[in-house]
């Protein structure tokens, strides 16, 4: 997971590094006189790594998946100083969950995890504005339905999990910049099927994210 995350992060530089031929250089200036806040859209590939702890009643042969999703994604950052920064991830992902041995469609849930990030901006009156962060998010899980024969019902309970996060900020012009953006969510729920059966699931998913920012 964290390998994952590592390879997500680099490419979202080397991504970043390609995209940033030919941008002009912000001075300190102009950086001095922009607000502290900085607003983000982008395209984001959710990409889950799901796993199950525990099983009661104990099933050996159950194993979950829970399919990928690209939806779009909104945050808001402030800066504190130039190199501080907090940001606030908006954004909602449908997926798909099925099992196997046994079989069964557990059908279609609804992710709403906003992620609050305290972030380091390592370079930010550079050409190349890389950054990390790290924080926690709540996950929200709604609108379970479309289950397969056999589901009477299924249901998520919500909870908190931790999350990394690393990324790049190309500046366009003194407002506008590209962004590259990996985060790595960790989070797990607790799924009850049936009213009978309880699972502890990992899903952990990686986000990368692709878009652009204007700072005000």
């Amino acid at each position: 997971m964290l390998n994952r995350f590592k390879a997500g992060a680099t490419a979202a530089i080397v991504i970043a590094a390609g995209l940033a031929g030919g941008l002009i250089q912000t001075t300190a200036a102009q950086a001095a006189e922009q607000s502290p806040w900085m607003v983000r859209g982008r395209a984001l590939i959710v990409l889950p790594e799901e796993n199950l702890d525990k099983v009661s009643p104990a099933i050996p042969t159950l194993d979950v998946s829970i399919d990928d999703s690209v939806v779009p994604e909104l945050d808001i950052t402030y800066f504190f100083t130039p190199n501080i920064a907090a940001e606030l991830i908006l954004g909602t992902t449908p997926h798909d969950v099925k099992t196997s041995g046994p079989s069964l469609d557990l059908g279609r849930v609804w992710l709403l995890p906003p992620t609050l990030t305290v972030q380091y901006h390592f370079a930010p009156e550079a050409k190349i504005r890389p950054y990390i962060g790290a924080g926690v998010n709540y996950t929200i899980f709604y609108g379970q339905g479309d289950e397969g024969p056999g589901v009477t019902s299924v249901k998520y309970d919500d909870s908190f999990g931790w999350a990394l996060q690393a990324g790049v900020d190309i500046p366009i012009d003194d407002h506008w910049a590209l962004n590259v953006d990996v985060k790595q969510l960790f989070l797990s729920t607790t799924a009850t099927v049936n009213g009978a059966i309880k699972a502890d699931v990992d899903i952990n998913p990686l986000l990368i994210g692709l878009g652009v920012g204007y700072r005000f």
